[in-house]
């Protein structure tokens, strides 16, 4: 089985549109015939994506580090649970066992998460789509700031254009289905 790693708050914020999308990403994943991989967490849409998953009779992979499954963080309901040293452990395992990378409504480790991703989508040590499931227009600030680095010379309009923000689950699943990995990008002197 393919997994789908999502990203996503260990908090469920404040407007229940997120927890909603979770839901709705779990269903589609389920439906899709997808597991899936994530941050192994019983908390916020971390938490309601993995029971939505489970509850559908999907399979679900949680990799969590020691530090937050010694604070009983851990989901125990899960099918799999890897606990890693680091969080870089769990993001390279993150990628090495999916097909997708989605984020989810989430905070600074969501953004770090799906940032390494699509940095190691560019050097070519990543051949996962990068998509952020763009509920409730939560992503737009960021999606300015990629246009920025486009607008500014640090970020070529091609390798943008291998991100996908979208609050569209038909979206997100024709990205995958026809989703090419881009050549690895090729540095340049000026």
């Amino acid at each position: 089985m393919e997994n789908i790693a999502v990203y996503c708050g260990a908090s469920s914020g404040n407007k229940h549109i997120y927890t909603d999308a979770a839901v709705e990403l779990g269903h589609w994943i389920v439906k899709h015939g997808y597991g899936l991989t994530y941050g192994g967490g019983r908390l916020g849409l971390m938490g309601t994506i993995a029971n939505t998953v489970l509850d559908d009779g999907g399979y679900v992979h949680g990799i969590i580090t020691k530090d937050l499954a010694g604070r009983e963080l851990t989901h125990q309901k899960i099918n799999k649970v890897d606990i890693v040293d680091t969080i870089d452990i769990r993001k390279e395992l993150m990628l090495k066992n999916s097909i997708a990378s989605i984020a989810l409504p989430g905070g600074p480790g969501t953004l770090e998460e799906m940032s390494d991703a699509f940095s190691w989508t560019r050097i070519g040590e990543n051949d996962n789509p990068c998509i952020y499931f763009n509920v409730n227009h939560y992503y737009d600030p960021l999606l300015m700031m990629y246009n920025q680095m486009v607008n500014d010379g640090f970020l070529d309009e091609k390798s943008k254009n291998n991100l996908l923000f979208t609050n569209s689950l038909e979206n997100i699943n024709n990205y995958i289905n026809n989703y090419i990995v881009p050549k690895r990008r090729q540095y340049k002197d000026k």
